[in-house]
């Protein structure tokens, strides 16, 4: 088992996963982060519930690392504000800090681990980049699929809900996610990238 109930002492990881609070948004693609969250919680047993640094948080130990697990109450143009204060509070470095978030550029379901880059117009990550003063963290992208077609309004792409079968795709792709954020923290982000970042 590579997931208990932690012991008292200091955070090692944070794992921040991105969406936007209120039940409107459930289902929504930018809200993957927080399905991610979700299988995370089922994986390692602990409620993400606790409110503290503007967000809902567990510390569990996750690939034998203490971690703070994150879901920003915040929308999502200001989760850096969470995570920033989080960091800040555990003396966590930027390179693990484990973002969690919605990728317009791959298909869904894809998974993409970097260990850092640009915000890639992704206002969250674009307000974690300018909070942290650094673009060198390591986040974990999930496919929601691309727009149908150019003129289509980016904002009501990424806010709209996803299709029973698209569902299907999705759910998988969050324990994926749950996995490769394990990996990372168990294995290193070399083998975590070369299992997950295929297909």
């Amino acid at each position: 088992m590579l997931f208990q109930r932690p012991e008292q002492g200091g955070v090692e990881w944070i794992i921040c996963c991105l969406g936007n609070p209120g039940r409107e948004y459930d289902n929504t693609r930018h809200n993957v982060g927080f399905l991610t969250a979700d299988a995370l919680e089922k994986r390692t047993g602990v409620p993400i519930r606790r409110i503290r640094f503007k967000a809902l948080t567990a510390v569990v130990t996750l690939g034998g690392r203490k971690t703070l697990l994150m879901k920003p109450n915040t929308f999502m143009n200001l989760s850096g504000t969470a995570l920033a204060e989080a960091a800040a509070f555990y003396k966590v470095p930027p390179e693990r800090c484990l973002v969690v978030a919605d990728d317009v550029t791959l298909d869904l379901g894809r998974l993409r681990l970097r260990r850092s880059g640009s915000a890639g117009g992704h206002n969250g990550l674009k307000s974690i980049i300018n909070m942290l003063g650094t673009s060198d963290f390591p986040r974990l992208k999930i496919g929601v699929g691309q727009k149908p077609h150019p003129d289509y309004d980016l904002a009501a792409w990424v806010l709209g809900k996803f299709t029973p079968q698209e569902q299907k795709v999705i759910a998988q792709a969050a324990q994926n996610a749950a996995e490769a954020a394990e990996c990372v923290l168990a294995h290193g982000m070399d083998q975590a990238m070369n299992r997950y970042n295929g297909g």
